[in-house]
């Protein structure tokens, strides 16, 4: 394809994008599809011929515009948000035009520093210390998920820990089996994947319990378990405070979780990936206190900061913590940049060696929104979660099940489980909005999750007409 046919046939490709999102409101959130109906139009070969590009458009149309799950419609408040504004579609252009690998610094300056830049930038914006800035000594580091931060970060800490200790490097031995992981019944179920690839396994996960009252992680219970896991002869490698859990939003006391874990060498990482842009807000500040005395944070910018998937942020306090870790450098990889010790190699930063230029996305919507309209946009969510949960609080067959917490809401009926599965039911067939359940204490309970880019008072209004059955 010449530079010229690029420039026709994207043309029409942009014009498809920009018709689906403009009439993205007339289509149900999530057609009707009965598994293997979208595998069945492909043949079992591919063909040997190439065909034109021009002819994929109506194709796509008629086998993936009709079998989808649209989660940038204003009526999916399932799950959480995943922000895929044009305006990061624009800047993923020219990522993926430039077709950069960033694995190290001589392979894309550009890709590095920008991403140096970006991430600098967003910590201050968020409120974080400024030890966790590249020019601070820690720095930030663009991941492909918040699964994935969790998992170098758990990668990371055994590293620290077996250092600490005197005894084999965990780079050479691996773990002993002694290794232990502090998390709640709401931490995201990523900490659980990571102890398992890490070569923990099940038991290497200790489940702390919440505080009375609250689903929030109990820093004494926390402080029991420790100090009796080191009794046993056990070694506690990271504590997981969570900055709004996705079951229902609750966050942990980070500072008090911090203090605890410090003195037993434990690594803190806290899981801030949809709550965490918030802090972008003054008044929501409050969400990143005691990160300070942490080892890593992760927000995902890709949730809600207006940025196509994938894009999940990663700060460190110790810059050198994660290349300790992770680095491995075959000849082929050596260059005197890398060994001058002046420059970033992302590689070590992550579990992959090559890498996409997720920061020109980033900087995108930096540039196109400006963090005024980061902040607007986050504000106008919460707003419709209050308004939602004081329609929920006056409805004689709604209960709240749990705090509102940002954007988050959870309710169910007052008739039982077996009513609020139905409700549940009854809304998503309408295809005018989509909402996810959890269980809180073993009852049933309905998510509401207010961030996709085009809600509205009047989705609100239309959601609330499905729940109330008014």
């Amino acid at each position: 394809m010449t530079p010229e046919e690029f420039r026709r046939l994207g043309h029409r490709y942009v014009d498809w994008v920009a018709d689906h999102r403009a009439g993205i409101d007339d289509l149900p959130v999530r057609d009707d599809v009965v598994p293997g109906s979208v595998r069945s139009r492909f043949g079992p070969e591919a063909s040997d011929g190439a065909q034109p590009l021009d002819a994929l458009l109506p194709l796509v149309d008629d086998v993936v515009a009709s079998a989808d799950t649209r989660w940038q419609h204003p009526g999916f408040h399932a799950f959480f948000p995943a922000n895929a504004s044009l305006t990061s579609l624009l800047g993923e252009i020219l990522s993926t035009g430039l077709g950069a690998q960033g694995m190290l610094w001589s392979t894309s300056p550009a890709c590095t520093e920008v991403e140096q830049a970006v991430t600098d930038q967003l910590a201050r914006a968020l409120g974080l210390p400024e030890a966790f800035t590249h020019d601070g000594g820690g720095g930030g580091v663009i991941q492909d998920s918040a699964s994935s931060a969790a998992l170098v970060a758990l990668l990371a800490a055994l590293h620290r820990r077996s250092a600490a200790t005197g005894g084999p490097a965990w780079r050479e031995t691996g773990v002993t089996g002694t290794e232990r992981v502090y998390v709640t019944a709401e931490t995201h179920s990523s900490l659980a994947k990571s102890a398992r690839v890490a070569g923990l396994g099940e038991r290497g996960l200790r489940t702390v319990p919440f505080s009375p009252g609250t689903r929030t992680m109990d820093p004494a219970a926390l402080a029991d378990m420790l100090r009796a896991d080191t009794a046993d002869g056990l070694t506690p490698v990271l504590v997981c405070p969570t900055v709004g859990t996705t079951g229902t939003g609750a966050v942990d006391p980070v500072r008090d979780v911090a203090r605890v874990a410090r003195p037993h060498g434990a690594w803190v990482h806290v899981d801030a990936a949809w709550a965490g842009i918030a802090a972008l807000c003054p008044e929501h500040r409050h969400l990143v206190d005691g990160v300070g005395l942490a080892d890593s944070f992760c927000t995902n910018a890709h949730k809600w900061m207006l940025t196509a998937f994938d894009a999940s942020l990663m700060w460190v306090r110790d810059a050198r913590s994660l290349p300790a870790a992770l680095s491995i450098t075959p000849v082929f990889l050596r260059d005197k940049a890398s060994d001058s010790g002046a420059v970033v190699d992302y590689r070590d930063w992550q579990v992959p060696l090559g890498r996409r230029f997720r920061a020109l996305k980033l900087w995108a919507v930096l540039h196109g929104h400006g963090l005024d309209g980061l902040r607007e946009h986050v504000r106008g969510h919460v707003r419709m979660a209050a308004d939602l949960a004081e329609r929920v609080r006056t409805h004689p067959g709604l209960e709240l099940a749990a705090p509102p917490s940002l954007g988050l809401v959870c309710l169910r009926t007052t008739e039982g489980d077996d009513a609020t599965r139905v409700l549940l039911e009854h809304v998503n067939a309408s295809g005018r909005a989509l909402l996810s359940h959890t269980e809180i204490d073993g009852r049933y309970v309905i998510r509401v999750a207010f961030g996709s880019l085009g809600t509205t008072d009047r989705h609100v209004d239309e959601l609330w007409a499905l729940l109330s059955g008014s």
